[in-house]
C-alpha cells in the first residue's frame, strides 16, 4: 500500500498541505491557502476543498490501527474527481460549495455497497465463529439490505422536513457507531441487530445523497455530478471484493465494520464544519407516523418473501405485504401531509414512468451475476476467485460509462439515453440465453461488456430525469424513491430466479447430473429478463420529455 498511499509519501499533496504548502496546480479563487503548519479544522484560512486530504491525514497517524490506510485510495480518487468537477463550481453565485458536497455523497455512495458486498465475503468466517446456521447466516446480510430498503422512503421524508445535511450527518454518525459495535459484536443475534442499524443508518444516507446534489447543482450541470456518485457506486462494487478479501485475509472479518467508522465521522465533521446551509422546503409539515410504521411493516413482508420464494411461509409474506402495499396507498391519498406523495404518480407521469423504468431495470440485471457465478463455478468448474474476476466486467464498464452518460444528460433527453441503455441491456440479456458448457470466455465478456454499458447508459440519465422531474420540497422522496426502487427491483430479480431455478430443480443441489436442467432455468430466467427489458423500454419511452427539465437546460 505504500506506493500508492499519499498520506505516507513525504512528497505528496496531501502532506504538502498539511505542512501549509498549497496543493501544485491548484488556484482556487475566493479561498486562501494554509500557510501556517499543521493547522486544524478551526483556521480559517484552509480551503473547504482541501479538509477531506488533511482530515483523513490526521486519521492515518502513526498511531491509527493499520487497516485505516486501506481507505487512502479512495480519497486520492476523489481528489482526482476534483479536476474533473471543478469546472462545474461557481462559488460567487452560492456560498456552498458544490464540489465539496459532491465529493462527500461520492464517498458514502462508495461506502454503502461495500458494507453490503464486501461483509458477503466474511459470511463463511462469521458462520464458523458465531456457529451460525444458514438462515442466520444469510440474515447477518440479508437485515442490512432489507433496513436500508424499508427505511428509505420514510428518511427521505423526515430529510425533506428537517433538513437534508442534518439527516445526512445523523446517517454517517450512526453508520459509524453501529458499525464498531459490529466489529465488537458478541454473538451472531447481537451482530444481525447491530446490522439493522446500520441499515437504518445507510438509508438516511442514501435516502439524501441524491438530494443533497440536485440542491446545490443547477439543471445543466446536474447530470455530470448524478453521474460522478454513481460512478462512485459501481466503484465501490467492483473494488468491494478485493478490498474484502484483502481485510479479511490480514485483519480479520472484524476490520470490514473498523474501515467505515473513521469514514463516517470524517464525513459528518467535514459536512457540519464545511457545508453552512441546510434544505428543509416541507419544515412545515408533518411527519406521517401512521403511514411510515405502514409502509415499514408491509415493504419488509413484501421484499423478504419476494426474496425467498417459492417457500409457502415466503409466499404467504409476499402476499400479506402486497395487502399492506395497497392499503398503504390508500392511507396516503387521504393523509394531509403523506410519507410519500402518490400524487407524485397519479399526476406526474415523467416521475412515475421513470421509477418504473428504474425498478424493472434491477429487477432484470441483478441476479444475472448470481446466475453467471453459479454457472462459471458449476459448469465452466473455475474457482470463486476466477469467476470474480470475469464477473467485475459487468460493474466496470458501467463505472466507465455512468460519468459519460450523466454529462450526455445535461445535454440531451434523458428518456432516450436511458431507453438506449435499457436497449443495450437486453442486447446483452439475449447474448446470455444460448449459454452452455462450450461458451468461450471472450464470449462472456463481451456479454458482460454490453450489460455494463447499458447499465451505465440507463442508470445516470435515469436518476437525473427522476430527479429533476419534482419540486424542491420533494428532493429527499425523491431521492428516496431512486434508491427504494433499486433495492426493491434487486429483490424482485433474486426472486425470479430462485422461482425458476425451483421451479426446474426443486431443492435438490447443484451437481454434474442435473445440469442440464440448471442450464435451462437460467436460460428461461434470462429470457423473462428480456421481456421485461422490452417493457421497461416501453416504460422509458413513454414518459415523453420532462418540459419542467427541459425548460432549464
Amino acid at each position: 500500500m505504500h506506493g500508492s498511499c499519499s498520506a505516507l509519501n513525504s512528497d505528496c499533496a496531501c502532506t504538502a498541505y498539511a505542512r501549509g504548502v498549497p496543493f501544485p496546480g491548484v488556484d482556487t479563487p475566493g479561498y486562501k491557502h494554509a500557510t501556517s503548519p499543521r493547522l486544524g479544522f478551526g483556521a480559517k484560512n484552509i480551503s473547504p476543498q482541501h479538509t477531506v486530504e488533511f482530515f483523513y491525514l490526521h486519521l492515518t497517524s502513526s498511531n491509527s490501527l493499520p487497516f485505516l490506510y486501506l481507505p487512502l485510495p479512495i480519497f486520492s480518487y476523489i481528489h482526482a474527481v476534483q479536476s474533473n468537477v471543478y469546472s462545474m463550481q461557481s462559488a460567487a453565485h452560492s456560498p456552498v460549495n458544490k464540489s465539496l458536497v459532491l465529493i462527500l455523497v461520492m464517498v458514502t455512495s462508495f461506502m454503502t455497497p461495500f458494507m453490503s458486498t464486501a461483509v458477503s465475503l466474511a459470511l463463511p468466517v462469521i458462520s464458523n465463529q458465531f456457529s451460525l446456521n444458514a438462515i442466520s447466516m444469510s440474515w447477518v446480510a440479508m437485515s442490512f439490505l432489507l433496513a436500508t430498503a424499508v427505511f428509505m422512503v420514510p428518511m427521505g421524508k423526515l430529510s425533506d422536513i428537517l433538513g437534508r445535511k442534518k439527516v445526512f450527518i445523523w446517517g454517517n454518525l450512526i453508520v459509524a457507531a453501529s458499525s464498531i459495535l459490529c466489529a465488537l459484536s458478541w454473538s451472531g443475534e447481537v451482530l444481525i441487530a447491530m446490522r439493522v442499524i446500520q441499515g437504518f443508518g445507510s438509508a438516511m444516507m442514501f435516502a439524501t445523497s441524491m438530494a443533497l446534489i440536485t440542491s446545490v447543482y443547477p439543471p445543466k450541470e446536474r447530470g455530470k455530478a448524478i453521474g460522478l456518485s454513481v460512478t462512485a457506486v459501481y466503484v465501490g462494487l467492483s473494488a468491494s471484493p478485493v478490498i474484502g478479501g484483502f481485510l479479511i485475509g490480514w485483519f480479520g472479518w472484524e476490520s470490514l465494520f473498523y474501515v467505515p467508522a473513521p469514514i463516517g465521522i470524517a464525513v459528518a465533521i467535514i459536512s457540519y464544519l464545511a457545508i453552512k446551509t441546510d434544505w428543509r422546503e416541507a419544515q412545515n409539515e408533518q411527519f406521517d407516523y401512521r403511514g411510515s410504521l405502514l409502509y415499514l411493516v408491509a415493504m419488509s413482508a413484501f421484499m423478504y418473501g419476494f426474496s425467498q420464494l417459492p417457500d409457502p411461509t415466503a409466499i404467504a409474506l409476499t402476499v400479506v405485504g402486497a395487502i399492506g402495499i395497497v392499503l398503504f396507498v390508500r392511507v396516503e391519498l387521504r393523509a394531509t401531509y403523506p410519507v410519500l406523495n402518490m400524487q407524485l404518480f397519479a399526476h406526474n407521469r415523467h416521475f412515475a414512468l421513470s421509477n418504473l423504468a428504474a425498478l424493472i431495470n434491477y429487477a432484470t440485471t441483478f441476479a444475472i451475476t448470481f446466475l453467471l457465478s453459479l454457472y462459471l463455478e458449476y459448469i465452466k468448474g473455475l474457482s470463486p476467485s476466477d469467476a470474480g474476476i470475469l464477473l467485475v466486467t459487468q460493474p466496470a464498464m458501467m463505472a466507465l460509462v455512468a460519468s459519460f452518460a450523466g454529462r450526455l444528460s445535461d445535454k440531451y433527453d434523458s428518456g432516450w439515453l436511458a431507453s438506449g441503455g435499457m436497449a443495450i441491456i437486453a442486447v446483452g440479456l439475449v447474448m446470455l440465453i444460448p449459454l452452455n458448457e462450450a461458451t468461450t470466455t471472450s464470449y462472456l465478456i463481451t456479454s458482460l461488456a454490453i450489460l455494463g454499458f447499458g447499465f451505465g447508459l440507463f442508470s445516470s440519465p435515469n436518476t437525473n430525469a427522476i430527479m429533476s422531474s419534482v419540486e424542491k420540497k420533494y428532493l429527499g422522496i425523491a431521492s428516496a424513491t431512486v434508491g427504494t426502487m433499486r433495492l426493491t427491483g434487486q429483490m424482485m430479480s433474486m426472486g425470479i430466479a430462485t422461482l425458476i431455478i425451483h421451479l426446474f430443480m426443486g431443492s435438490a443441489k447443484i451437481v454434474t447430473s442435473n445440469h442440464p436442467q440448471f442450464m435451462h432455468s437460467a436460460r428461461v430466467t434470462f429470457a423473462i429478463f428480456v421481456v421485461l427489458c422490452i417493457l421497461g423500454i416501453w416504460a422509458s419511452l413513454a414518459r415523453g420529455k420532462n418540459e419542467h427539465e427541459h425548460a432549464k437546460k
